[in-house]
């Protein structure tokens, strides 16, 4: 897959998951045309706003007196979003917005509050900037503005500039929307990525110190699970790297529901390793993709079909993910059957890992589903959940 459907695939999976996304690129190289034909192939309404000719109010509200109290009403590009209930917020120019105006998108890019007023669900974020030093006037993104997107770079190829030119632009993929997320999907992903940073707790944070710099460009079409993208130019991941991607808390969550969205949508792994990368920044992405490429997990719904030959890996980090993965997936179906699957993995697990199926444990006993009895496997597990404090003496 070439660099530029890549980044059109990988945009088009981000949106659909519902998760904020800066794309980087020159000025006028189609970044503006391929999300606003993203929307248009959506027949999504778009409302374009640009960063820089727009003041704090028009993302924070304008004060407005009425019957003696003060509420801050939202502009006109927010209620018409509003009243169609779906559609495409892009940002545009966002290096050219000042750092007053960026404080104020905030709460918009995260919350989609707007004044007073909640944007629908349905509403997605999406928004454009230009390398500062490009832009005129330009601000890098705040680290808590930045850590609320998923950042893409968009290549730049003389080649694919010519066919374009020639035959047409590609238009963005839609697989994304054909195939969404289960909520078992998207547990699974929690728990995988829970998983890698109970093995790199470090990489759960860590707060960029000063903005990197951008230098150049390059294609990502070379990106793999196990080689994630160059990210052209911009050293994302480094300590440094304050206006681009960082590892916390969000953008981990971020990348699970990214990663529940290239499976669903049978992405492959050259958007995956973009998407992760854009989420988490470079450095981190590249740890947990190796890691996730030579993890060789199981089919977690495999394993509650068929839990009585289910054999639990030796290693602790594999142990670990498999039990998460099978416990997100049967808390996520609530039902009774696969609950009672989950436990008779645990009591397995039991055998050889008591720590990690004491965790697994009183996740599960927490989310007992309707019309559930106790389980016969409980029996075995009676010593670990009394020492974890889920049983009297």
């Amino acid at each position: 897959m070439d660099g530029a459907r890549t980044v059109l695939e990988a945009l088009s999976i981000a949106v659909s998951a519902g998760v904020p996304t800066l794309v980087w690129g020159s000025p006028g190289t189609g970044k503006t045309s391929a999300v606003v034909a993203l929307a248009e192939s959506l027949s999504w309404p778009v409302e374009v706003v640009i960063g820089s000719i727009r003041e704090p109010s028009d993302f924070a509200g304008l004060p407005v007196i009425s019957d003696g109290t003060v509420r801050l009403a939202p502009p006109a590009w927010a209620q018409r979003l509003a009243t169609a209930g779906h559609g495409l917020l892009f940002l545009d120019e966002l290096t050219t917005a000042p750092p007053a105006v960026q404080a104020a998108m905030l709460r918009v890019v995260l919350e989609r509050v707007v004044g007073d007023l909640r944007l629908p669900d349905k509403v997605q974020v999406v928004a454009a900037a230009n390398p500062p030093e490009e832009a005129a006037d330009g601000w890098e993104p705040a680290p808590p503005l930045a850590n609320r997107f998923v950042h893409l770079d968009w290549p730049v190829d003389g080649r694919q500039i010519a066919r374009g030119l020639a035959m047409g632009f590609p238009v963005p993929s839609l697989a994304g929307f054909a195939r969404p997320a289960s909520r078992e999907q998207v547990m699974e992903a929690r728990a995988t990525v829970a998983a890698f940073l109970e093995i790199r707790p470090a990489l759960a944070l860590r707060v960029p110190s000063s903005s990197g710099t951008w230098g150049g460009s390059s294609s990502m079409g070379g990106a793999s699970a196990g080689n994630p993208p160059d990210r052209g130019a911009w050293n994302a991941g480094a300590p440094g790297s304050a206006g681009h991607g960082w590892p916390s808390p969000r953008s981990w969550e971020a990348a699970a529901k990214l990663m529940a969205a290239c499976k669903a949508a049978g992405a492959s792994p050259d958007v995956l390793a973009v998407l992760v990368a854009g989420a988490v920044g470079e450095g981190a992405a590249l740890e947990f993709l190796s890691w996730l490429e030579h993890l060789d997990l199981p089919d977690p719904m495999a394993v509650l079909a068929g839990p009585d030959a289910f054999e639990l890996p030796r290693r602790g980090d594999r142990a670990f993910a498999v039990l998460t993965s099978v416990v997100a997936v049967a808390v996520a179906a609530g039902d009774v059957e696969r609950w009672n699957a989950a436990w008779r993995v645990i009591a397995k697990a039991a055998r050889t890992a008591p720590d990690v199926a004491t965790l697994a444990a009183r996740t599960l006993a927490g989310h007992r589903p309707p019309g559930a009895e106790i389980p016969a496997a409980l029996l075995e597990l009676s010593p670990i959940l009394r020492s974890a404090g889920l049983l009297g003496d």
